[in-house]
């Protein structure tokens, strides 16, 4: 059976030098003994999966509101393609795949019911009182909001996971920074890696459930030269494909396409700095997991197709507009009588005040739940 100082010593003889390794961890805010066969990060990961959030990510939705049909992905589909994706580049470069999965794992527990709009919603709502950042608040659920254990609040995550969790960005998030985890370094290589798995996930992921929805047509995508060139080198090898399958086969190789060079790049760059250690990738100045030059400027067409044709399509603007106006109306009624809170949730308004406990509250709810309290309290036919 392996122990702590076989893991260890794994650890030292497989990670590349400039891993984060677990020997190396500082530890968690209230200290507990270290497990007999699992390394502090296996422990995290654990404990993400079995948190209320986690599970809770089923109903979260990404574009597409929960109850607008199965097929579409949700937050917690989401996030294990972005763990896949995370655990197949930090194994290719040699890194902390367990650090790896307990970042991608824990990257979305922020998010609020009904996507990006339900995070604009409530950062509106919440100007005056420090407003709504889900990085920030995915800190705050892992370090307060959960309640697991009797010995201390929240999960008690080691500080590699929790700094991935506040220092994860992309292109939506406007992500927070506490002093606390040291601003002005870089985050780790496999926070780095989880960050443009993130990337590759939703992007290919829009993908499929935009043209599953119909919003999407492949005769958009025809004109953009990463879909033709993907598309011609299928095409050689198996000559016909129905419509079904020639999309999965695409988006497959989009992804391939995009994490080989991922890591060929970053091998690249990892080579030019010669690091020594993890904190020699912190002392950076700027990040070096990326793509090559070729590939950034093949994802920009796409991704400006996405934005102009997915997400600005007026079905998900009407969406997130309906969205919007469920968080508001829910925030703006419970502010005014928190007594229509759940009891337990009122006990902490001493504590927090009642606007953050109410924005806490909210953030919380799937897509399912916030209508059905919307109903609940707006429908006069209702039952409470």
């Amino acid at each position: 059976m392996l122990n702590q100082k076989q893991i260890k010593k794994f650890e030292d003889n497989f990670l590349a030098p400039y891993a984060m390794k677990s020997r190396n961890t500082r530890g968690r805010a209230y200290e507990e003994p270290e497990h007999h066969y699992r390394s502090p990060y296996q422990r995290d990961r654990d404990r993400i999966i079995h948190s209320a959030a986690f599970r809770r990510l089923e109903y979260k939705t990404q574009v597409f509101v929960n109850h607008e049909g199965d097929y579409y992905r949700t937050r917690l589909t989401h996030t294990i393609e972005v763990s896949q994706i995370a655990r197949t580049i930090a194994f290719a470069l040699r890194l902390n795949i367990d650090l790896t999965e307990a970042i991608a794992l824990a990257h979305d527990l922020g998010h609020t019911p009904f996507g990006h709009s339900g995070e604009e919603a409530l950062n509106e709502l919440m100007a005056d009182s420090g407003g709504f950042n889900h990085n920030l608040h995915g800190l705050r659920v892992v370090d307060i909001l959960e309640h697991r254990y009797s010995d201390f609040p929240g999960l008690n995550l080691t500080w590699e996971v929790r700094e991935g969790i506040v220092k994860h960005s992309s292109e939506f998030d406007r992500a927070g920074r506490l002093a606390e985890f040291i601003p002005e370094e870089m985050p780790t290589l496999e926070t780095q890696i989880v960050d443009i798995a993130d990337e590759i996930a939703y992007d290919n992921h829009d993908i499929d459930d935009g043209l599953t929805s119909g919003l999407l047509k492949e005769s958009d995508l025809e004109r953009l030269p990463i879909w033709k060139n993907i598309y011609g080198a299928l095409l050689k090898k198996y000559h016909a494909m129905n419509p079904e399958r020639k999309k999965y086969l695409i988006i497959r190789s989009l992804i391939d396409t995009q994490v080989t060079d991922l890591i060929e790049e970053t091998e690249r760059s990892i080579r030019s700095v010669k690091p020594k250690s993890h904190q020699d990738i912190k002392l950076l100045d700027t990040k070096i997991v990326s793509f090559s030059p070729k590939i950034q400027a093949l994802k920009k067409p796409l991704r400006a197709l996405l934005s102009d044709k997915l997400y600005h399509h007026y079905r998900v603007v009407r969406m997130s507009n309906k969205a919007k106006r469920f968080i508001t109306e829910l925030f703006l009624l419970y502010t005014d009588k928190p007594q229509a809170l759940p009891p337990d949730v009122q006990k902490r308004i001493p504590h927090d005040g009642v606007k953050r406990v109410v924005c806490d509250y909210i953030a919380g709810m799937t897509d399912r739940y916030a209508l059905d309290e919307y109903k609940k309290l707006f429908d006069p036919y209702e039952k409470v």
